[in-house]
């Protein structure tokens, strides 16, 4: 562990209701604006899983036994904690992850949209009843599964938990956040905020750590579902090993997003749309333009995206990438698919920011010509480069969409109806969006792609989860012995 100043205190495993440190290894926690040591964070076994574990099944009969209205209380007090804190939180995920301060506010009231949503859960989960034969009556509850747990990624790392925890919580389970090992502090907030808000000791824990946490927390026989967002890599392993041990388990994995531009696309508005999807945050997020699909002669609208990119200079309205890792990877497939023929427009390698030479750099890039073949058309690259596919039609361009192994997302930008609704039907992603280069679909809607953007069934926001972290109850009951009867009373 380095001994380097810290700009923060050391992050420790949150369980029944405490900060805890039991001695484990720790890892430094870097600041990808300037390189520098924000905190470090311990990296937590099995046997921290299990006093987790342990704490939220103490916790679990009480918190369950409450009724919806009362569990929402303790969130909507929540909510107003996260309100007055924006600029706070905003702080922090600036410094821990590295995006803009204006890209880390919009996340954090994302959270508050997220928490809002959990505290309608009253009116989601009222129930149903009704009598099915005379005199007979049958009932239709939803109860929590108990213990679960959501592993969060680095790119949000204070919206992504508001996903799943408030809802959860809300349902009446006990959860277990095993947030990314690169970005712990924001959960070290929630955590705290939480506790204030009224939340009993036990209903929720933070345990940190890496690889043998997630795989702890795959195997726990005490945890009854787990969630999870990130690569599709992993995500794979975590369904696999998670369902394989008889959870329920719903996995986000990566992406490669394609833009589809057609002629008479609205020039100025498109070529804004495009730049903005695939560089903001960095270009750090499973929604983001990943490849852009350029249908006939579009030309006209590719010069203007130059110059839109052109604007976008780092450090001043583009962050940082996570690490010097990614910045290398990410730099490996620009130079790839330079070498293999594609055309660099906009070059963002080599990029640093004045007094802050140890940061983790990467500007705006656009590639013409890359070929459906390249790695950089196929792998998802996560970081602010856009790649342009040339196509003769709008159903080559589909085709090139539809061979993708991903299926998070996909846009067209048009100003045509028809042509608009041949892509909705076509496209092969679960989100898609119409002249919007982020289709997120906000609350009630849920999010979650197709093919190898996610593993499970359902998604994990909205009213689809729902489904997910809950079990149906039915009672049938009968307390008239003289009703007239027949072979269903």
């Amino acid at each position: 562990m380095s001994t380097v100043t810290q700009k923060y205190d050391e992050v420790k495993n949150f369980v029944g209701g405490q900060f805890k440190v039991n001695g484990q290894q720790k890892m430094e926690v870097v600041c990808p604006l300037d390189g520098s040591t924000l905190s470090n964070v311990p990296l937590s076994g099995m046997k921290d899983l299990s006093e987790a574990v342990e704490a939220a099944q103490t916790a679990f009969p009480a918190w369950s036994a409450m009724t919806v209205k009362e569990r929402v209380d303790i969130l909507f007090n929540y909510r107003q904690l996260v309100k007055d804190n924006v600029e706070m939180l905003a702080q922090l995920v600036h410094e821990e992850n590295g995006k803009m301060i204006g890209e880390a506010r919009a996340e954090v009231m994302k959270s508050i949209e997220l928490t809002e949503f959990a505290c309608s859960m009253p009116q989601m989960v009222s129930g149903q009843i009704m009598e099915v034969s005379k005199g007979v009556e049958c009932r239709v509850e939803r109860k929590p599964l108990g213990v679960v747990a959501c592993i969060s990624p680095f790119n949000f790392p204070h919206m992504v938990p508001h996903w799943t925890v408030p809802n959860a919580l809300a349902l009446g389970n006990c959860v277990i956040l095993k947030p990314s090992e690169v970005v712990p502090l924001s959960a070290v907030k929630m955590a705290e905020m939480l506790k204030e808000a009224g939340l009993p000791d036990g209903v929720f824990s933070v345990v940190n750590g890496d690889k043998e946490i997630v795989e702890a927390l795959c195997d726990h026989p005490g945890i009854e579902a787990v969630s999870f967002v990130g690569s599709t890599n992993v995500a794979k392993i975590v369904y696999r090993r998670a369902s394989s041990n008889l959870k329920r388990c719903v996995a986000l994995g990566g992406a490669k997003n394609h833009l589809l531009v057609m002629p008479d696309a609205h020039v100025n508005m498109t070529a804004a749309n495009v730049v903005a999807s695939m560089a903001g945050c960095a270009g750090q997020r499973c929604m983001a333009a990943a490849a852009m699909v350029a249908v006939g002669d579009v030309s006209h609208i590719i010069d203007q995206i130059i110059v839109e990119a052109k604007k976008i200079v780092v450090g001043e309205n583009l962050g940082s990438v996570i690490s010097k890792e990614a910045k290398e990877r990410i730099e490996k497939y620009i130079a790839e698919a330079e070498a293999a023929g594609a055309k660099i427009l906009v070059d963002g390698r080599n990029a640093t920011v004045a007094d802050k030479e140890g940061g983790f750099y990467v500007g705006a890039t656009i590639i013409d010509h890359v070929k459906p073949e390249m790695n950089i058309a196929k792998e998802e690259v996560f970081g602010p480069v856009l790649s342009i596919i040339r196509a003769e039609d709008l159903d080559q361009a589909l085709e090139i969409e539809n061979s993708s192994n991903y299926g998070n997302a996909a846009a067209v930008f048009t100003q045509s109806g028809g042509t608009a609704r041949y892509v909705m039907e076509k496209a092969s992603a679960g989100m898609i969006g119409v002249n919007i280069g982020v289709p997120v679909p906000r609350e009630p809607f849920s999010f979650g792609g197709w093919n190898e953007s996610k593993f499970g069934v359902g998604d994990i926001t909205g009213e689809s989860s729902i489904e997910f972290w809950t079990q149906l109850k039915k009672t049938t009951t009968k307390w008239n012995p003289e009703a007239w009867t027949n072979w269903m009373s």
